[in-house]
């Protein structure tokens, strides 16, 4: 047996993450969503600087994930795929690492090509045409109805997008 002396300090973690100069902060991600949301907006393959944090203690959510991009800013469009993955993100704007803007992420009513209809009978994954589902947001639970089909869809059942 040690005779070290347990230190007072134990259950305190430092997290470390880097401050930005500039770009986004896409802060309150449910945890596990990041990477579908690097994936998404193509973050790996934009020769910025990606800095993805996962599982950060969140009194909201738990566990919540949060990404950082260098010299980028997002666009509203690229806002409105964050929201269809994470609809309680936040959006953090820093200019000379101060946060210049902060928004919360807004669901779109109609969300076009994004989404793969999860129904292997719908006629979007049979024939070349573009996907159209209509949103429906209760507290944090997004449900998708796509236009074609007719079926309704929880997010999590969303597993493959237009990327």
């Amino acid at each position: 047996m040690s005779n070290q002396k347990k230190s007072p300090l134990k259950d305190i973690r430092a997290y470390k993450v880097f401050a930005i100069k500039e770009g986004t902060v896409i802060d309150h991600i449910k945890a596990g969503k990041a990477l579908q949301i690097i994936e998404l907006l193509k973050l790996d393959s934009n020769n910025k600087i990606v800095t993805l944090g996962m599982n950060f203690p969140s009194k909201a959510l738990k566990k919540k994930d949060i990404i950082k991009v260098e010299q980028k800013e997002l666009t509203p469009e690229e806002a409105n795929k964050v929201a269809i993955l994470a609809p309680q993100a936040t959006i953090n704007i820093i200019q000379d690492f101060k946060v210049v803007k902060k928004f919360k992420v807004k669901i779109p009513t109609l969300v076009e090509k994004l989404l793969i209809c999860p129904n292997p009978k719908c006629i979007t994954n049979n024939e070349n045409m573009i996907t159209r589902f209509k949103t429906n947001v209760n507290k944090n639970s997004v449900k998708v109805h796509c236009e074609y089909c007719e079926k309704i869809f929880d997010q999590n059942e969303i597993k493959n997008y237009n990327i």
